[in-house]
């Protein structure tokens, strides 16, 4: 099993910037992928960025270019960087890890891209 813990959500103006943390209680090389999905309000949960153990990354077509995921092994901790931020990325943003064949979720943190 692992617990996930993030944190750096906030209120940010469009066109700015965000970097949310996803901590996990056990070491990221045990972990087949570290993902981040997002869910606004209404609409369905959708895949945002994944990283693989190897450290491959993908993107979502609506974040590419904008958002990056990276990882700091010591700290056990994954990233989000979300750079030009747009309206419609206000969402809550959940942490996400897959250790075959099990999905284990953080609690979510909120985004809000607004004026």
């Amino acid at each position: 099993q692992v617990q996930l813990v993030e944190s750096g959500g906030g209120l940010v103006q469009p066109g700015g910037s965000l970097r949310l943390s996803c901590t996990a209680s056990r070491t990221l090389f045990s972990i087949d992928i570290m993902r981040w999905y997002r869910q606004a309000p209404g609409k369905e949960r959708e895949w945002v960025a994944g990283m693989s153990n190897s450290g491959t990354t993908t993107y979502a077509d609506s974040v590419k270019g904008r958002f990056t995921i990276s990882r700091d092994n010591a700290k056990n901790t994954v990233y989000l960087q979300m750079n030009s931020l747009k309206p419609e990325d206000t969402a809550v943003y959940y942490c996400n890890a897959y250790l075959s064949p099990s999905n284990y979720w953080g609690q979510g943190t909120q985004v809000t891209v607004s004026s």
